[in-house]
């Protein structure tokens, strides 16, 4: 991990009588302000009328984004070149078997060459710290899209904005009945939980329940941040998650984080999620996923009302593209 750089700088815009921090980058969710993360929320629901109504604008047009991805993705590239797409700008796609990362090219020199020909780069690497490597090189804004076990920021953003857009609220007003939010799966290696929870620390009214197999825990760090933070948070049952989950935030077994096909299938299946075990659900909760899933939720959820994953991922586009949107438009 590359500990010793420094965190991106703010700057600041005026947007009418409120002034909001707007990251360099956005690297990880130590980087968006509860004031940014609120406008970004504002935005995401603007971005949806804009596209629902006449598919976008051309507010971007002239603004290149590169997508440089040494790790496989469908929905974070595909939302982000959409979303891109939408408000007018263009984007070139960087994969690592077609770059001169094949040659040996660093990160940084990728990073520098990239910045002279677009406006903003969007990075996917299986190393964690590359993100913040990128950006202590950059001359354009750097955006992660998953640093392999650290942190995937935007993921936690949408995942917020899917929440909001479903129950109406992120947290509770009632300090005696908090909004409960279940992580079941692969806490360990699982970087949009990581980032998930972290930015629930800028909400009140919200418990953490982590659901999975003890080798597949959530870090020591990560908890302890929470705690520091004043987030309340325990260990349960998948049995125990499922009755009193607000929200239920289910994520894979990771096979490629894995150093042996034995040590994936000791836990591989450890939890599933089917129509049966949705009986004993609330009314109004809703079930999350990242996405790709395996067999951690069976298809027969699909049809559930309360099965939020597909709509999660809709809101990943407007959630970027409100991203997209205000980091183009923060003072240089």
């Amino acid at each position: 991990m590359i500990s010793e750089i420094n965190a991106p700088p703010l700057k600041r815009q005026r947007t009418g009588i409120e002034i909001i921090e707007i990251p360099d980058h956005v690297i990880a969710v130590s980087n968006i302000s509860k004031g940014f993360l609120y406008k970004l929320l504002e935005q995401a629901k603007v971005m949806k009328y804009l596209v629902t109504s006449k598919g976008g604008d051309d507010r971007l047009k002239g603004k290149v984004l590169a997508a440089l991805f040494y790790e496989p993705s469908t929905r974070t590239s595909c939302s982000f070149q959409a979303a891109m797409q939408r408000l007018g700008g263009s984007v070139i796609c960087v994969n690592e078997k077609d770059s001169s990362a094949q040659k040996g090219e660093t990160i940084e020199d990728t990073i520098q060459t990239l910045s002279c020909y677009c406006d903003a780069i969007v990075i996917r690497n299986p190393m964690k710290g590359s993100a913040l490597l990128a950006a202590s090189v950059a001359t354009k804004p750097v955006i992660n899209a998953g640093d392999g076990t650290g942190e995937h920021p935007t993921q936690a953003l949408l995942d917020v904005f899917t929440i909001q857009s479903e129950l109406g609220i992120v947290g509770s007003i009632n300090p005696s009945k908090p909004m409960i939010i279940s992580v079941v799966g692969d806490l360990k290696n699982g970087r949009t939980v990581h980032s998930l929870v972290k930015l629930l620390c800028l909400f009140s009214g919200v418990k953490i329940q982590y659901v999975s197999p003890e080798s597949l825990s959530i870090p020591d760090e990560v908890k302890n941040e929470l705690r520091d933070k004043g987030l309340e948070q325990n260990v349960v049952s998948l049995d125990e998650a499922i009755v009193n989950s607000d929200v239920l935030y289910v994520t894979r077994i990771q096979k490629e984080r894995f150093t042996t096909l034995e040590e994936y299938e000791q836990v591989a299946g450890c939890y599933v999620i089917d129509a049966k075990l949705m009986e004993k659900a609330k009314a109004k909760m809703i079930v999350m996923h990242p996405l790709p899933r395996n067999s951690e939720i069976a298809k027969d959820v699909d049809k559930d009302p309360r099965a939020a994953y597909f709509r999660q991922m809709e809101n990943g586009m407007y959630m970027r593209m409100a991203l997209l949107d205000l980091i183009f438009s923060r003072p240089v």
